[in-house]
């Protein structure tokens, strides 16, 4: 309850100007009760982010488990962990980076921790399409790197959902920049869309 009020307050008003008072206020009990589960504000706001990050590797894990063939689960991926985090702040009136900004030290530590969770659950699929003779050799751990990289220039870090565009513009961009990105795994290019 105490994140889902934190989502709300977020959205409406921003991190600078939530309080725990606000976020009491939300949830229907005493500012000790939230003190009882986190120790601040920033702890609040990372588990949030933590949250998004867990939905985001669930359908990403969900992606690799399907029957689709690897070079489409892999596109499948990279647009679904881009569309995910969208959609978790898409109705957030200010930048998403105004949060950031405040928890920059400590995010920098789970985020790299979210990438190398992500990066495994592409490097399963990538080593599966290598050892099929779909994808070229090479180190599917690296090669995942490269893949999440190279769309995090997606996500919404510093734009508000509202500057980045709408839903389906950002699937698109996202979905071009995940195919441009398959070819390059691919050891017969000509067989691919």
């Amino acid at each position: 309850m105490i994140l889902d009020a934190t989502d709300k307050l977020l959205a409406r008003s921003g991190y600078k100007k939530m309080t725990i008072d606000d976020l009491a206020r939300e949830v229907g009990i005493g500012k000790g009760s939230i003190y009882l589960h986190f120790k601040s504000k920033e702890e609040i706001a990372l588990s949030h982010i933590d949250r998004i990050i867990m939905r985001v590797k669930h359908k990403l894990q969900a992606i690799a488990d399907s029957q689709m063939p690897c070079e489409d689960r892999i596109v499948e991926m990279l647009v679904e962990r881009v569309l995910c985090r969208f959609d978790s702040v898409q109705h957030y009136s200010q930048s998403f980076d105004e949060m950031l900004s405040h928890l920059r030290p400590k995010l920098l530590q789970r985020r790299e921790r979210y990438f190398e969770e992500e990066s495994r659950i592409f490097a399963r699929v990538l080593d599966e399409g290598k050892c099929r003779g779909i994808f070229l050799d090479g180190d599917p751990i690296e090669k995942a790197s490269v893949l999440l990289t190279a769309t995090n220039s997606l996500l919404p870090f510093s734009l508000t959902t509202r500057e980045l565009g709408k839903r389906k513009e950002i699937e698109n961009k996202t979905r071009k920049v995940a195919e441009l990105l398959l070819t390059g795994l691919l050891k017969d290019k000509s067989n691919y869309k």
